[in-house]
């Protein structure tokens, strides 16, 4: 099973310039991939114990060109809860969590 990659892209106000540029990136990687549904990007707020939380942005497998390409890493599948897509087609969400509640944050 390949691997899911993350990245830390700074607190809520801080994210938003790195999260539009993995939103271009991605358009341009998924057309010159020929637009596979299972590639996709999302996002999450997290805190972990810390006083402010940090947006996390997790790459499917499928993107592991581009998120390579933006120094994430390795990292376990994350769970649904509380994730956004920031990149990919909505039918992502069946593909890469099937067996997860189809309750969106």
């Amino acid at each position: 099973m390949s691997p899911w990659y993350s990245k830390e892209l700074g607190d809520g106000m801080m994210a938003v310039e790195p999260s539009q540029q993995i939103a271009e990136a991605f358009r341009a990687a998924f057309d010159a991939g020929g637009k596979p549904a299972d590639m996709a990007v999302f996002t999450r707020l997290e805190s972990e114990g810390r006083l402010h939380c940090e947006v996390l942005a997790y790459f499917s497998p499928a993107a592991e060109g581009l998120a390579r390409q933006f120094g994430a890493v390795p990292c376990m599948k994350p769970t649904r809860a509380g994730l956004g897509l920031l990149a990919g087609e909505l039918e992502s969400w069946k593909l890469l969590f099937p067996d997860e509640s189809v309750l969106r944050a």
